[in-house]
């Protein structure tokens, strides 16, 4: 008989059991870690409600460690570039246009590119010239009252509202968001209040819940996203805060979107157009931002605290 079996008979059965012997192996403690360092847990879709949060209260910590309160922020297109750029890259698409003597459809359509993005720098150059008038002058008020310029965190016209800001000597907002193409973070943004977020949905809460004021530049589908939902948001009152909202630049939005022809069908009230402003120039838009701003939030501050 073996030394690891042993052969015994179970009482009143007709039936013979070979019991093996144990063979003892060393005890190994199970790995500890607690939840909330468990990174697989964490990317789980069990936590998803733990990253949400997260989503919030970190964002909610860093502005209250820095005092804001209140932002102005600015959407508007990721692709558009500033003049200089627009330039260097029409001059360097014009040597290319001479080089080639006799230029294929594809390198015609470069060159229709670069003459459109040109054309479109100046909204880059508006956007970062207003930036740089509202953070100036919020400077000069009342540290309970500054409003800090906020933008998506990327390129374009983001870029250039962070650009302004920070121009001006201000802080200035970048709430990023990971996407796979046109999405990384402007170099202008305050170092402390970059954020990145993986919810659309928590970044336009943070986008919406501190705004004072709001100016669209033209844009694409995410620009017209966080543009009609805000309106929305207005519209139905789920905002009540009496936030200013401008419309920038009257070429592209009157040709993109036909607001009076909503109220002609009947799908908007006539009053739902006041909601926004309309505005063409930095001077324009920046006396619309301020003497409402003044207005709405600055003298009824006051008025109360008195």
């Amino acid at each position: 008989m073996s030394d690891t079996n042993s052969i015994y008979e179970s009482p009143g059965l007709n039936h013979v059991f070979i019991q093996k012997k144990s063979v003892e192996k060393p005890l190994k403690r199970p790995r500890l870690i607690k939840a909330y360092r468990n990174e697989s847990f964490l990317n789980s879709s069990e936590a998803r409600p733990i990253r949400i949060l997260s989503e919030y209260l970190e964002v909610a910590g860093r502005l209250r460690h820095r005092g804001i309160k209140d932002t102005i922020v600015f959407y508007g297109s990721a692709r558009f570039k500033s003049r200089l750029e627009a330039e260097e890259q029409l001059a360097a698409v014009t040597r290319e246009m001479a080089a080639a003597g006799a230029p294929d459809a594809a390198l015609i359509e470069k060159l229709k590119a670069a003459e459109r993005d040109l054309k479109n720098s100046r909204y880059y150059e508006d956007a970062r010239q207003l930036a740089f008038l509202l953070a100036k002058w919020s400077q000069e008020l009342n540290e309970k009252h500054r409003f800090i310029v906020c933008s998506g965190g990327g390129p374009g016209i983001m870029e250039a509202a962070n650009r302004g800001a920070a121009e001006a000597g201000s802080p200035t907002i970048g709430m990023n968001i990971s996407l796979p193409f046109e999405q990384e973070a402007n170099p202008y943004i305050t170092e402390d209040l970059s954020f990145e977020f993986h919810y659309f949905f928590m970044r336009k809460f943070w986008f919406v819940y501190l705004a004072k004021g709001l100016v669209v530049f033209p844009g694409g589908f995410g620009t017209m996203d966080e543009l009609f939902e805000l309106l929305t948001l207005r519209q139905t009152e789920k905002v009540k805060k009496k936030m200013c909202v401008i419309i920038y630049g009257t070429e592209f939005w009157r040709e993109v979107v036909n607001f009076p022809k909503l109220v002609e069908w009947g799908v908007i009230s006539p009053q739902d157009l006041n909601l926004f402003y309309m505005a063409d120039d930095p001077q324009t838009a920046f006396q619309i931002l301020s003497s409402h701003l003044q207005k709405e939030f600055i003298d009824k501050t006051n008025s109360l605290s008195l």
